[in-house]
């Protein structure tokens, strides 16, 4: 089936599970099962992959016997989302490198439409342009491009110009991306705590993962590539300092911790936005969507949180249920409440609202 830019069938479906508002336009989401065509951003629940099938055009998803969502109306879009998208095809196809002359193509002035591409899509048009970047080269990195080949391709101009964008951000390096980490060695340790048995995995770099009741069998799935050693003495101030951390979190020994973590542009923004909200609080995904600057991407943010693989350091515990129920985690609502409990969080302990 044809696609646009350049995206492949799983990039579709990894996008239309993170409701991406970005790619509103550049593809719909066919449901077979139903017999309809969604943008990617749908706020329905995600359908099973098997039904689904993605179209360019709504026109192309039509000739294929669907008809328009009408809880998302992919046929329809105010004037402002059109010079959005319009905006958006022309950072993609390079057209337009400046905000000047994004406002131009619009006919906003720069100020404007700064702010109606923000509030739409969540990043600023120069923060857009550097994730798609950051994308196409993990896409490169992934299809077996060296990594200088990957680089020039994404659009960079030099190697150094890409490390300087990446700079302070949390994440492997570009030749770490691809290949499920190999070429990297990770030192892990299942150590018994009070809230069970805790796995925590590093490398040179710092704490690569941290979650409880699992091993090592969980943790080559994470990174099937990678040399995965015992941790030895070299490692065990590291690992009690985390361990520290975790039995009594928000203390703020967990803040030193350096970590070594890999995301998209969109996960490390939540992943930093998790590590700025106050022991002792909570924020729901809403708040925290909108703290970001789109009050509509919760459920992007729900899938970010859901991708962290560092338990407690990256505090995701600390994101509820919008009526201040606890909600889900991955290791366990239990778990939750009582890192909730220690940080001094009110929590609601209505039974009818406990998963």
């Amino acid at each position: 089936m044809v696609q646009r830019s350049g995206l492949t069938d799983d990039d579709c479906w990894r996008i239309a599970l993170a409701k991406d508002r970005r790619f509103d336009g550049a593809f719909v989401t066919g449901v077979h099962s139903t017999g309809i065509y969604c943008r990617p951003s749908c706020p329905a629940r995600a359908p099973l992959r098997r039904n689904v099938r993605f179209y360019a055009t709504p026109q192309d998803a039509r000739a294929a016997g669907l008809r328009a969502c009408k809880r998302c109306s992919p046929d329809t879009q105010s004037a402002e989302e059109a010079c959005v998208l319009a905006a958006i095809a022309a950072i993609r196809s390079g057209e337009a490198a400046t905000l000047a002359a994004l406002a131009d193509l619009t006919g906003y002035s720069p100020t404007h439409f700064q702010r109606l591409f923000t509030r739409t899509v969540g990043l600023s048009p120069a923060a857009f342009a550097r994730a798609l970047r950051e994308d196409r080269v993990r896409r490169e990195l992934a299809g077996g491009a060296a990594v200088s080949d990957a680089l020039y391709a994404a659009g960079y101009s030099t190697p150094s110009r890409f490390y300087a964008e990446m700079k302070g951000k949390m994440g492997m390096s570009a030749s770490d991306w691809s290949n499920g980490g190999a070429g990297r060695r990770i030192h892990w340790s299942v150590i018994e705590t009070s809230l069970g048995p805790m796995l925590v995995a590093a490398t040179s770099k710092g704490v690569c993962c941290l979650s409880f009741n699992e091993c090592e069998t969980e943790l080559r799935a994470r990174f099937p590539e990678a040399e995965l050693v015992e941790a030895g003495e070299d490692f065990a101030t590291l690992f009690d300092r985390v361990v520290a951390a975790v039995e009594k979190p928000g203390t703020g020994g967990g803040a030193a911790i350096p970590l070594d973590v890999k995301g998209t542009a969109f996960q490390q923004r939540v992943w930093n936005a998790l590590r700025q909200i106050p022991p002792g609080e909570t924020r729901s995904y809403g708040e925290l969507a909108a703290a970001l600057g789109n009050p509509k991407a919760s459920r992007a943010v729900g899938s970010a949180n859901g991708a962290n693989n560092i338990a407690v350091l990256i505090p995701c515990h600390r994101v509820v249920q919008a009526d201040g129920s606890i909600g889900g985690y991955a290791y366990g609502s239990q778990i939750k409440r009582e890192l909730l409990r220690r940080e001094g969080s009110e929590i609601d302990e209505n039974p009818e609202n406990l998963l």
